[in-house]
């Protein structure tokens, strides 16, 4: 449970450069937490939601105080993203990160072929992450097996694609966006985009544009964490659950549920779904409720008010 003593608290929309690892920022935030707090305040926990690789770029979300105890919210929400594959070349990592190996004589795939193939893995498909990831294997990432030369093999996984749109086909590149849900490896996508044109690819950039209602375009950039406070960036924490059904209830019975009590739903009233967020009059985030045996039962509470 939260306590009154998270001064700072909120979410974090950052558009992450080129090189930094997404541990990296969560670093550079505490950073700015602890240059800026007085001494000897407690730092607030910082996290993040969804791993971007270090030569990606775009929305990385970071929960601060919180914030954090919404990251499994923040992964349920679809993402977007812009993507260029190379065809005809393979890597070890799937990109650029391991030694280019070229295909020889590679097959040309028509622009119906791609488009084909992208309109073949809509929906959901099973993929097997790259050995180059940060999926635990025994509790270790696989790319410290992988970076030790070591073979592990990694699980296959079940994900969902909603939308691969191709903006541009110029052999040997292919650039599109896609739209898709959590746990999704872009590049091993370009992998089998490519398979299914009977050739090889590699991903040679890729920029995540949004997830779910948290866009590039509103992202801040890495340099206004080192000269501006933390807590004059944080978004509130009902951003982080604006996907989740809304239920209206009573100061009263907001306060009891912040008191861990439980509450009977009215069985007269709309009730729009299993778990829902309950929001106060001012906006902020009081609780994630679960409907259980006719009553709301208090899930996640928050006592952080602005």
């Amino acid at each position: 449970m939260d306590t009154e003593t998270d001064r700072v608290f909120g979410l974090l929309c950052i558009n992450k450069p080129l090189g930094l690892t997404s541990r990296d920022v969560v670093n550079r935030v505490v950073w700015r937490l602890r240059e800026s707090s007085p001494k000897p305040a407690k730092i607030p926990k910082v996290g993040h939601a969804g791993t971007l690789d270090p030569l990606a770029t775009g929305v990385l979300l970071v929960g601060v105080g919180a914030g954090v105890r919404l990251v499994p919210y923040l992964h349920q929400q679809p993402k977007e993203y812009l993507a260029t594959f190379r065809l005809g070349q393979s890597s070890q990592s799937g990109d650029l990160e391991s030694p280019i190996v070229a295909e020889e004589n590679p097959h040309q795939p028509t622009r119906d072929e791609i488009d084909a193939a992208a309109k073949a893995l809509i929906g959901d498909i099973t993929q097997i992450p790259p050995a180059h990831s940060a999926i635990k294997i025994g509790g270790k990432k696989a790319y410290k097996f992988a970076h030790q030369g070591k073979s592990v093999e990694v699980p296959s996984r079940v994900v969902r694609i909603d939308e691969i749109n191709i903006l541009d086909y110029s052999y040997p590149d292919v650039t599109a966006t896609i739209r898709c849900g959590t746990g999704t490896y872009i590049r091993t996508l370009g992998i089998d985009l490519a398979a299914k044109c009977n050739t090889t690819a590699v991903m040679t950039s890729l920029v995540r544009t949004a997830i779910g209602k948290f866009s590039l375009e509103t992202a801040i950039s890495i340099d206004r964490i080192a000269d501006t406070a933390i807590d004059d960036l944080v978004l509130p924490l009902a951003r982080g659950v604006a996907h989740l059904p809304k239920v209206d209830l009573p100061q009263s019975q907001i306060d009891l549920l912040t008191h861990g009590i439980k509450i009977v739903i009215d069985p007269e009233s709309e009730t729009p779904g299993d778990e829902v967020a309950v929001i106060d009059r001012q906006g902020n985030l009081r609780a994630i409720v679960q409907r259980r045996d006719g009553k709301w039962n208090p899930y996640r509470v928050f006592h952080c008010l602005r």
